[in-house]
């Protein structure tokens, strides 16, 4: 909505400066985007006329123009502008002015002849893109005005960015109640006094959808002049207000949309069948738009009818067939209420945007048709003459929205804002609203009117007291109950600090829906029936999920299909597992890794991601817990990995989560095409932590011993380590797995391991017969308990 601050001034008195104002009405919820002049900054351009043009000599386009510009002499302009002629009255740039963009006028010779000024058109002086020709100015415009007094340009204008649910404002005479509420200054605007009627003719209207159209008012004006020139005046609030001038009739009902918010149209009298239908559009019906494009009703847009084919998107946009032009004189004015639902979304069906569906998408007054059919009635008898009807009125009184009653508690309004209001400030803030508000202390009873859609619960009053009060005003107040500082245990790794290792690892979190498709669920998690949702917001989101993985695997997908071909993802969330009536929430951890292993760069292979770096990935969060030898990978299957590629995850030997690759068999019906690794775990077992605590330091040096011991591949490294551990005692402080070979010399059934044994005591310095007899143990016990053999 742009607002004339001239315009603005004419309803109420406005102390504040542009830009205060502005920052009032941001403060007061109508945000502003933007404070602008309402026309570039130029000098020494007046109004003039051309009292004689003749042809250059020495040139087919220009003429040799002698002007009067309210001077003792007439001034000669060399003018290239097709429409120069006799009579026509036009800006006249004189010498010593300037134009937008600090171009200075100054005495030209132009194909040798004299030019003392320069005559303009609208584009040149950053009034419109119209650079067709000279612009023209009203007939009786006064030679050697200054054109920026004429025509009021020293304005500015407001643009503010209304919330939809303020459609009160999307008229001036709103505005300037909002600015009245806000400054205290009663606004002056007088409802049109009725128009007589000249004869008596009417047409038929009705209302055959009356829930979307409960009232529609109508009137006949015959005799109109629709070759009549738009006032300047009209034509200057119209462009300020983002509006182009379209003849006198549309200029009117635009003037009155931007006046009151009421939008209006207007038909041609003679190309209306028969009466006016308002009623649902049938499905293929054909209707070609003001705007030269036809469109093919559903059967759920509202249309204006006659009584044989569709003439107007109802709300939205007239039809061409029944637009006014300059051949016509009879017309007819429709004023009406539309209903929200009635209207939105109907313009973006249709691919529109107008004025008129901005504001009926959000809701008029429904009590103003008639008041706006009043007043375009009396500009247009002013403008372009004519003889009006009676107003036509069709109506259905119980489908309109009516005032509503709403208490409002004075303690209430103390709870909410931490601050009191005075009684007298309360109640002159709410009739500055146009609100009704009973006599006496409170509680108070305020009738909302019918145009303030926004307002049906007393916590809405309370927000229009606390903007109109002003939220600075309120004073800042501390909770009355202390705070109590949570305990933090040191028993429990924080989630933040599991994502951020999750971050630093190269990983995305991602963010899923708890609801997912069926069958994808089928597939990653059959194992668990899950629960189905009764009302779903699509067949895609139909039940809980049970795991993290159909989640991740739609990311997955979705970024394949963008061209992302690396992609490390993690999620922590709740799964849902069990009936509904005892459902289990589990907070979760899962991740999923596909493409290559290392971003793409010249140190190192673009190696495909395998088991170990998703495994590797996932151990460096565990140890965040501070006890890493707490956790087991153990082979075992699960129906949505690689049979030979997962593994189940223990913490102190209970299963709390899965580890592998996605199972060969599904990566068509997932439409994958490479490599897919994925892991979850319950998040408890993630987050649980070792109490930090102090170990002595020996004071004695370490020793190193590498053993390579061959094992049966079915033997894994954690047995390995578990049977080291117990051979070697309190003596081994770590054991370090540097090598797997497998290849000549190694049967193939079995792999060499090749682990460092780091050995220290803390009361003396270990001797070679001390460190032989603990490596003899063992290998004798890797022997016995693994069978396995040193490699030689």
């Amino acid at each position: 909505m742009k607002i004339s601050v001239e315009w603005l001034k004419e309803l109420l008195p406005v102390a504040d400066e542009p830009r205060q104002l502005a920052d009032r009405l941001t403060m007061a919820g109508l945000e502003v985007d933007a404070v602008a002049l309402a026309a570039p900054v130029f000098s020494g351009v007046v109004v003039a006329e051309i009292t004689d043009c003749a042809p250059h000599p020495d040139a087919d386009k220009l003429q040799v123009c002698t002007v009067d510009a309210g001077g003792a002499d007439p001034v000669q302009i060399v003018c290239g502008a097709p429409n120069a002629r006799v009579g026509l009255k036009a800006p006249l740039a004189t010498i010593g002015g300037a134009l937008p963009g600090d171009f200075k006028i100054k005495k030209a010779k132009l194909r040798g002849i004299q030019s003392f000024g320069m005559l303009c058109s609208a584009r040149e002086l950053g009034l419109s893109e119209d650079a067709a020709g000279l612009m023209v100015l009203p007939s009786d415009a006064p030679v050697g005005t200054d054109l920026r007094t004429y025509l009021g340009l020293d304005d500015q204008v407001i643009e503010v960015d209304l919330t939809p649910n303020r459609s009160d404002c999307l008229g001036m005479v709103g505005i300037a109640r909002e600015v009245s509420a806000l400054t205290g200054e009663p606004y002056r605007f007088q409802p049109p006094a009725p128009v007589p009627a000249a004869h008596e003719d009417t047409l038929p209207i009705r209302l055959e959808a009356p829930d979307d159209c409960p009232r529609y008012v109508g009137r006949i004006i015959r005799g109109v002049n629709t070759r009549a020139e738009t006032p300047v005046w009209m034509q200057e609030r119209l462009r300020r207000a983002g509006v182009r001038s379209l003849g006198p009739v549309v200029d009117v009902t635009n003037y009155v949309m931007l006046e009151l918010g009421q939008p209006m149209h207007a038909f041609d009298l003679d190309r209306i069948q028969g009466g006016i239908r308002v009623r649902l559009g049938d499905k293929g019906e054909q209707l070609e738009l003001l705007n030269g494009e036809a469109v093919t009703l559903d059967g759920e847009t509202l249309v204006i009818a006659d009584e044989q084919v569709p003439v107007a998107l109802a709300g939205i946009m007239g039809g061409e067939q029944s637009s006014v032009t300059e051949a016509t004189t009879d017309i007819l004015l429709e004023s009406a209420f539309f209903g929200p639902l009635a209207i939105a979304g109907k313009a973006r069906r249709y691919g529109l945007h107008t004025d008129s569906s901005h504001r009926f998408e959000r809701g008029v007054d429904p009590q103003m048709q008639m008041l706006a059919a009043e007043r375009a009635t009396a500009l247009i008898l002013e403008i372009a003459g004519g003889k009006p009807g009676p107003l036509i009125e069709a109506v259905d009184q119980g489908r309109l929205p009516v005032e509503r009653k709403v208490t409002l508690r004075g303690e209430r309004i103390h709870r909410l804002l931490g601050t009191a209001i005075e009684p007298e400030e309360v109640r002159g803030i709410l009739q500055r609203l146009g609100l009704t508000v009973s006599d006496g202390e409170s509680p108070w009873t305020v009738t909302v009117p019918p145009y303030r859609f926004d307002i049906s619960l007393e916590v809405d009053l309370i927000e229009e007291l606390a903007r109109v009060h002003g939220y600075n005003r309120i004073p800042v107040t501390h909770p009355a109950s202390p705070i109590t500082v949570q305990p933090r245990t040191e028993e429990r790794v924080l989630l933040s600090r599991v994502r951020q290792a999750m971050v630093d690892r190269g990983y995305q979190e991602a963010v899923t829906y708890s609801f997912v498709e069926p069958r994808l669920q089928e597939l990653l998690d059959p194992d668990h029936a899950a629960v189905p949702l009764a009302n779903p917001l699509s067949a895609d989101l139909a039940v809980m999920r049970t795991s993290l993985w159909p989640g991740l695997i739609k990311a997955v997908q979705h970024n394949r299909n963008r061209q992302v071909h690396r992609i490390r993802l993690f999620e922590a969330g709740l799964r849902f597992r069990g009936k509904l009536s005892g459902l289990s929430q589990t907070a979760t951890l899962a991740g999923v890794i596909t493409g290559t292993a290392l971003p793409e760069q010249w140190g190192a292979d673009n190696r495909p991601a395998d088991f170990f770096d998703l495994k590797g990935d996932l151990e460096a969060v565990l140890a965040l817990g501070g006890h890493p030898e707490r956790y087991a990978f153990v082979a075992a299957e699960h129906p949505a990995l690689h049979p030979g590629q997962s593994a189940r995850i223990e913490l102190d030997g209970k299963a709390v989560g899965w580890i592998g690759a996605l199972h060969p068999a599904l990566y068509e019906a997932l439409e994958l095409d490479s490599p897919v690794l994925l892991f979850e775990i319950d998040l408890d077992a993630v987050q649980s932590a070792r109490v930090p605590g102090f170990h002595r330091l020996s004071r004695y040096p370490s020793i190193r011993r590498d053993l390579a011991v061959v094992v049966d591949d079915a033997i894994s490294h954690r047995e390995v380590r578990d049977c080291v551990h117990a051979a070697a005692g309190d003596l081994l402080t770590d054991l370090v797995l540097f090598d797997v070979y497998r290849g000549k010399g190694v049967e193939a059934s079995a792999r060499s391991l090749g682990i460092g044994l780091i050995l220290q005591d803390f009361s003396r310095t270990l001797t070679d017969s001390d460190i032989e007899e603990l490596i003899s143990r063992v290998v004798e016990r890797l022997r016995q308990d693994l069978g396995a053999q040193l490699r030689g």
